[in-house]
């Protein structure tokens, strides 16, 4: 497969820079073995049936963008230079790798300073990434970073406006509490705790799992050859709970559905044996056109930037003709795209006949078409 298979055109006009108010109200396009169906989010309990469970990524986006200054004497005397910083993982021994610009002009040894006694070292360089040592640590960290950083937005979104303090609560899900990802899981962004609460009441269940999501996740593929594509690794954990309780809802012939292709990759790396159980690691996984799902029976995601590793995801999962004709229909009815768009909701194995009509048994968990 080709790079140029996953591509399509995209109106600039389209690319949302901030999210729908509120957020239930953002557009919600349902593809099931009916066809196509412009909806709402809010809507949501009229397309999911009793029982279904939705898989949650609670990972939590820290504010992981800062601006700094280094010092240094010059013949003038000391000089500033502003330093940009975005934070990327933790690191074994105690560091933060990070990007920094300008890495260049920055020597180890040299200390960024970000404000109100917060400040770090730069130990080392690799790979284009720099590691910094902070000045403090556990809650003390977390209370300075959440004084001094801003929201690291996609570089899509960043190009046009600088994050600000709306951002601190659009860019975050309501039910994060794990801290660590630099990048949101952006289709649970459109649940409020009013939706969730609808969905109880329907009878939907939820499970939670954990994907950091990483700023590897917008990084562009330069390979035209999809195969030879190396793709990031981001850490997750499904604990014992979780995978029970999704094991017990294919045992017993329901849905399950992750919200999120961040919780898609996840389940998926801890059911690589064919059954799911609990993990925790790095995971790499890289889902094209051919791959075969062993818990996943539907998705709902935002719609993906052209040529991108989750184009391929959603392709996988639809078929690659599906999803051309699911994109075609969003750009032409003028669906809002990427992080702080609307939504779809892919349902590849349905028997539904409209909202809330309920698959037979067998349909629930037929494999999608495959490439």
């Amino acid at each position: 497969m080709k790079l140029s298979d996953f591509d399509f055109d995209l109106p600039e006009r389209l690319i949302a820079t901030r999210p729908a108010v509120p957020r239930t109200s953002a557009r919600l396009l349902v593809a099931d073995a009916d066809g196509l169906h412009d909806a709402r989010v809010l809507a949501l309990t009229d397309w999911l049936v009793p029982g279904d469970l939705l898989v949650l990524n609670d990972t939590r986006v820290i504010p992981a963008r800062l601006g700094g200054t280094r010092r240094r004497d010059s013949a003038q005397g000391p000089v500033d230079a502003k330093i940009e910083v975005t934070l990327l993982e933790p690191r074994a021994d105690g560091t933060w790798a990070a990007l920094i610009k300008p890495l260049r002009k920055l020597k180890p040894g040299e200390v960024v300073r970000f404000g109100d006694g917060f400040e770090a070292t730069l130990e080392n360089v690799e790979e284009g990434q720099g590691h910094l040592r902070f000045n403090c640590s556990g809650t003390d960290f977390d209370a300075a970073l959440n004084r001094a950083g801003a929201m690291p937005l996609p570089p899509y979104i960043a190009a046009k406006r600088p994050a600000d303090a709306q951002d601190l609560t659009d860019y975050q899900t309501v039910f994060a509490r794990n801290a660590g990802a630099v990048a949101a899981p952006t289709a649970s962004l459109h649940f409020d705790e009013a939706l969730l609460e609808a969905l109880r009441d329907h009878g939907v269940e939820f499970v939670h799992v954990t994907l950091h999501v990483g700023a590897g996740t917008f990084l562009p593929v330069k390979v035209d050859d999809i195969s030879e594509h190396c793709m990031h690794a981001e850490w997750g954990r499904v604990d014992a709970e979780a995978a029970a309780k999704i094991a017990a809802q294919r045992a017993r012939g329901g849905r399950v559905i992750p919200v999120g292709t961040t919780a898609l990759r996840l389940i998926e790396t801890a059911a690589r044996g064919g059954e799911i159980a609990a993990w925790e690691g790095d995971t790499d996984i890289f889902i094209t056109p051919g791959f075969r799902f062993n818990v996943t029976d539907g998705l709902m995601t935002n719609f993906h930037l052209p040529r991108s590793t989750l184009m391929m995801l959603v392709s996988a999962l639809m078929g690659s003709e599906r999803i051309r004709q699911i994109y075609a229909h969003a750009i032409e009815a003028e669906y809002r795209f990427f992080s702080y768009g609307d939504a779809s909701l892919l349902l590849p194995g349905s028997g539904a006949n409209g909202p809330n009509g309920v698959a037979g048994g067998g349909d629930l968990h037929r494999p999608p078409h495959q490439d």
